[in-house]
Order: C-alpha cells, then structure tokens, then sequence
C-alpha cells in the first residue's frame, strides 16, 4: 500500500496522528526505536508506525478523536 497525503511530520507526544498506510487515527504515545507508538481514542492497544507514514491529523479527525475520549470517560466508574 502506497502512502499518501501530506508530508511525514515528527509528532510531539500527546497530540493526534494519522497512520498514512491505513488511515487509523491515534495518540502518539512515543517512539521505541525507529518506530511511532500510537494508541486509539477512547483506549486500547498501541500499534507501530513507521515514522514516515506518520501525518498530522486534520482538525476535524482531532475534535473527532477527543469527544471518542470523553465520552469513554465519563463511562468510567
């Protein structure tokens, strides 16, 4: 699959990224090695990304992602 889109960013962690080879968007949680942790909204398990197929997430993907993330916490006891 062919990446594409707009240019490889560094993310800073915290902030929101796209995976540019399927389109996922996550929390960047770090790196390990060469690699991009990034974890879902609202939760679950952390994938790698190569840091090449990393891009920054539009606005809407982000408002999108931090409402996923509230509402799962307010379903928290």
């Amino acid at each position: 699959m062919t990446v594409e889109g707009p240019e490889p960013c560094t993310p800073e962690p915290g902030t929101f990224a796209v995976d540019g080879r399927d389109g996922r968007v996550g929390r960047v949680m770090g790196r390990v090695g060469p690699y991009v942790q990034l974890r879902p909204p609202g939760g679950g398990p952390e994938w790698e990304c190569p840091p090449e197929a990393v891009r920054p997430a539009p606005p809407g993907l982000v408002l999108r992602a931090r409402v996923t993330e509230i509402n799962r916490e307010g379903r928290l006891p």
